[in-house]
């Protein structure tokens, strides 16, 4: 007897299978490269248009090493124009040092000059402007190799780098202990020359540093300060032992007082404002000695210079054991020439337009100093 399946009976109830991802699906041959399909139903076909060439996933390898070294260039670039420009103005300090020519000091006067051939301005014999001149041309030459990546006699970059950044140190610290120098043996005088190479020296420092970064600065750390104590302590050797020098020098001279003679005339303007000056009490302090003083009195003119109040601070002459006279104690003279108009105190040579302004002249008569 035949059996057969009953159709009323309940439905053969078949295992649920659970929802699978459509298939994904890879062609091979150039025609489909970079192309993939997926789903059953529905093809969704994702190309490129053309098949990348090597030669541009190469530029785009060298574009991403470039940009991750673009801020090393960066400051390699700094340095070298920093450095250029640091040895621009050494070379001129340095020119004027050996010529023992007169510094044209935008601000202060004469005190760039007075600075510029004082005893501070050698170490060891060797002239302050030189050395710097020879600091910055090192920096900016290694500003330039490294940002080309062309160290002479196969330095590597690292020790390159390791090089410039113990020479900004040197020079930050050689410019920090000349501040100090400045503000406490020539208290109250402008060097625009001092002051820009101690901001370049110090920008140059910082450049540095954050190029090395966190990471690597504390490895350097123990050689800056072997840096840093070497050339503090061979400034103060170099000045102390010109201290007892000068002091020594100073000890042997024996100057008596004289007059030298002021050979230019005056003109109407001078004499009116030297009567202006000497209405308000304005007081030129000098010594007999100093070239800046008489050049002072040659702007006057012979006339105009006698109505000055001025102050001679070795009455007596210069020799060993002679002081300063009370009243440039008292004003706390320091060099020479120094007005104070008004209560404002000012050194070195002036212009008689600068003299006019401070001391409130005549604004009309003003004008025709300029």
């Amino acid at each position: 007897m035949a059996s057969f399946v009953n159709i009323s009976s309940s439905p053969l109830l078949l295992p649920r299978t659970r929802h699978l991802s459509p298939p994904r699906f890879s062609f091979s041959g150039p025609q489909f490269k970079n192309c993939w399909v997926r789903g059953v139903g529905m093809l969704r076909l994702k190309c490129s248009s053309e098949p990348r060439p090597d030669n541009e996933l190469e530029a785009e390898t060298s574009a991403s090493s470039s940009s991750s070294s673009s801020s090393s260039i960066s400051a390699y670039s700094w340095c070298a124009g920093l450095g250029g420009l640091g040895f621009l103005e050494t070379a001129y300090l340095t020119y004027l040092k050996l010529t023992n020519s007169d510094a044209f000091c935008p601000i202060g006067g004469g005190s760039c000059g007075d600075i510029l051939n004082s005893d501070y301005a050698v170490v060891f014999g060797v002239p302050l402007p030189l050395i710097g001149m020879v600091a910055y041309g090192l920096v900016a030459t290694l500003g330039l190799k490294l940002a080309g990546k062309s160290l002479p006699f196969g330095i590597s970059e690292s020790s390159g780098r390791l090089i410039l950044l113990c020479s900004t140190t040197s020079m930050a610290v050689s410019s920090a202990y000349f501040l100090y120098i400045l503000s406490t043996k020539f208290a109250g005088v402008s060097c625009s020359y001092c002051l820009m190479s101690a901001l370049l020296s110090f920008s140059l420092f910082f450049i540095t540093v954050k190029d090395f970064g966190l990471q690597e600065i504390p490895r350097a750390v123990g050689l800056q300060l072997c840096i840093a104590c070497f050339v503090v302590a061979t400034l103060s050797t170099s000045y102390s032992s010109t201290s007892q020098s000068v002091s020594t020098s100073l000890a042997e001279i024996d100057l008596q007082p004289f007059t030298t003679e002021i050979t230019t005339q005056s003109n109407p303007l001078a004499v009116s404002l030297a009567r202006h000056l000497q209405s308000i009490g304005a007081k030129m302090y000098g010594a007999f000695w100093c070239s800046h003083c008489l050049e002072q009195k040659q702007m006057f003119g012979r006339e105009a210079a006698k109505l000055l109040d001025y102050v001679e601070c070795f009455p007596e002459g210069y020799r060993k054991g002679i002081k300063i006279a009370k009243a440039c104690a008292d004003a706390k003279i320091e060099g020479f020439p120094t007005w104070v108009i008004n209560g404002q105190v000012l050194s070195g040579e002036l212009e008689l337009s600068e003299l006019a302004q401070v001391s409130g002249f005549k604004a009309e008569e003003f004008s025709q100093l300029n």
